[in-house]
């Protein structure tokens, strides 16, 4: 992972602090979804059929999850819930993109 060095949000005493921790964490959450995608190549490889890339009892699992983890840090849940949408429905569109990918 990334080196993180900007401030913390609580220590952050300017805008240019603030933009700067925005900054750095930005590119840490792309890192993190780098690796994330990284599994959705993973699980192309490894599921035996396209039709084992959509998985709605998993899509609701990993949501909830988000949501629940979210509000216990005082994150609103419905906003998580709508990133987490996003984040899960173009995953899975990437995994039907690799499993089609490696198996021409």
């Amino acid at each position: 992972m990334s080196d993180f060095t900007a401030k913390l949000p609580d220590d952050c005493e300017t805008m240019v602090d603030v933009r700067e921790g925005v900054d750095a964490t930005d590119r840490a959450l792309v890192e993190l979804l780098d690796r994330r995608f990284g599994y959705m190549r993973a699980a192309a490889r490894i599921k035996p059929t396209r039709d084992d890339v959509r998985d709605e009892e998993r899509k609701a699992s990993v949501i909830n999850a988000a949501v629940a983890d979210a509000e216990t840090r005082g994150i609103p849940g419905n906003v998580i819930a709508d990133i987490w949408e996003r984040l899960v429905e173009g995953s899975i569109a990437y995994e039907f993109v690799e499993w089609d990918r490696t198996r021409d």
